[in-house]
């Protein structure tokens, strides 16, 4: 088994649509709207879709307050370093505010929120050979960077 994909209701779909396609590069695979469903789906690559958007039930809302169970946060894995710095600069480029980076051990990550609230983290895994200690236990921690360390160097 394996995930396939995550649907996420917005409150309003251009502006999500410009969060995911335009500012985190995903491709537009399918857009319902042309037939009446306020729906759009996106991929990374040539999957028929990773993210589904709609408004079915959320047009104009607002994000659920804190302290509330849902959604934490979806995350895009990265080949490597490069590619996580390249999305970093693409997201400022854009104009998208980063909340932190995190070095967890096996993983390195950068964490923002989109739009609707709806977290989202961009990562990269280390070799395999660094997610577990010499005992075998698996590498965890939690050390936040300056997410710009990340960032393609001219």
């Amino acid at each position: 088994m394996r995930v396939g994909h995550v649907h996420l209701r917005v409150s309003d779909l251009e502006r999500a649509l410009a969060f995911y396609r335009d500012a985190l590069g995903f491709a537009v695979t399918a857009d319902a709207r042309r037939i009446g469903l306020e729906m759009v789906l996106l991929a990374a690559g040539d999957y028929h879709h990773h993210i589904g958007l709609n408004t079915w039930d959320s047009a104009g809302g607002t994000p659920p307050p804190g302290g509330h169970t849902g959604l934490y946060h979806v995350a895009f894995l990265y080949p490597g370093r490069r590619e996580l710095g390249r999305a970093v600069r693409r997201l400022l480029d854009h104009g998208c505010p980063i909340d932190h980076a995190t070095d967890h051990g096996g993983t390195v990550s950068v964490y923002l929120s989109d739009p609707d609230g709806n977290g989202v983290e961009l990562y990269y895994d280390r070799p395999r050979a660094e997610w577990f200690d010499a005992s075998g236990n698996p590498v965890l921690r939690g050390e936040r960077f300056d997410f710009h360390e990340l960032l393609p160097t001219p």
